[in-house]
């Protein structure tokens, strides 16, 4: 009878997990909808997180005092919105298997990062992750056919997204380690008014450069959809922090790999992925990174 409870216990933080691993796996297909319906990802970005931040705000009002008095917190401002408009605009525009597996290069930007911010020592571990990381960002990232021209032109921007989502990404999960202390209603605001801000200057910069088009007029197709997203990113952001708060932080990362599982697949059951002998090889040496981050001591 003891055992019971504990597995129940165990259960549903880790499902809670899974939805979030889902929602953030799945995104890519609402906002390509979205952008076939002229909204481009970054105006979509923008709108839903100025929802959810508005949202936040209203029901924590004390959160939005508390980051503004607390410089630190808008370096994670920038990396979470950094995060998520370099990850919505990648996955938009490019193969969603290949800009999933660079952003999860993750593991490799945390060891450095860490040795920096948090002086964490490399270890003998932390080398290989390193290793398996690089290994598996060059397979996936060597031209095929040796066509480096072509691949240059084809893959460039969505890959640049990838890489640097991944990063951003990085710096945003050690800062959250480096502020666990503030209260977790001002980390939260900090992360959404991140995909407000850094979404909304991206956008308004590229349309007034020329680069991309305004919002289009208010329709119920693209409005529904993007109130649908702040939604379930608002819901995930909750099952994030109840799973990651009731399970060790080495099992929150293999259950949030399962992100990687339901963006491939699902993009590979609806056409907005390639499945290659170099992408799936380059994707096991970094799925085997993110894995040695998450056993790792």
């Amino acid at each position: 009878m003891s055992t019971r409870p504990r597995a129940g216990a165990a259960l549903l933080p880790v499902l809670a997990l899974i939805v979030n691993a889902l929602v953030w796996g799945t995104s890519w297909w609402p906002f390509r909808a979205m952008r076939d319906q002229g909204l481009h990802p970054l105006w979509a970005t923008a709108l839903i997180y100025i929802a959810v931040s508005a949202a936040i705000v209203l029901l924590r009002p004390r959160a939005l005092a508390t980051l503004m008095r607390t410089p630190v917190l808008w370096v994670l401002v920038l990396a979470a919105g950094t995060t998520n408009a370099a990850f919505n605009w990648g996955v938009v525009i490019g193969d969603v298997v290949r800009v999933v597996l660079l952003f999860y290069l993750m593991p490799l930007w945390s060891v450095l990062l860490a040795r920096g911010l948090l002086d964490e020592r490399l270890t003998r571990i932390a080398v290989l992750r390193i290793a398996l990381a690089m290994a598996g960002a060059a397979v996936i990232l060597w031209p095929g056919g040796g066509n480096l021209a072509d691949s240059v032109v084809v893959h460039w921007l969505p890959d640049l997204l990838g890489l640097v989502g991944g990063f951003s990404f990085a710096l945003n999960n050690v800062m959250l380690r480096r502020e666990a202390h503030r209260p977790e209603a001002a980390r939260a605001l900090a992360m959404f008014i991140g995909g407000a801000v850094v979404a909304t200057a991206l956008a308004a910069s590229l349309t007034a450069a020329g680069s991309i088009g305004p919002p289009p007029p208010a329709g119920i197709g693209w409005i529904a959809i993007a109130l649908v997203m702040a939604a379930l990113f608002a819901a995930s952001n909750l099952a994030l922090q109840y799973g990651a708060a009731r399970l060790p932080a080495h099992i929150t990362a293999v259950v949030m790999l399962t992100e990687v599982v339901f963006a491939s697949a699902s993009a590979l059951a609806l056409g907005a992925g390639t499945a290659t002998a170099a992408l799936a090889l380059g994707g096991a040496l970094v799925f085997a990174a993110a894995l040695l981050a998450a056993f790792e001591p």
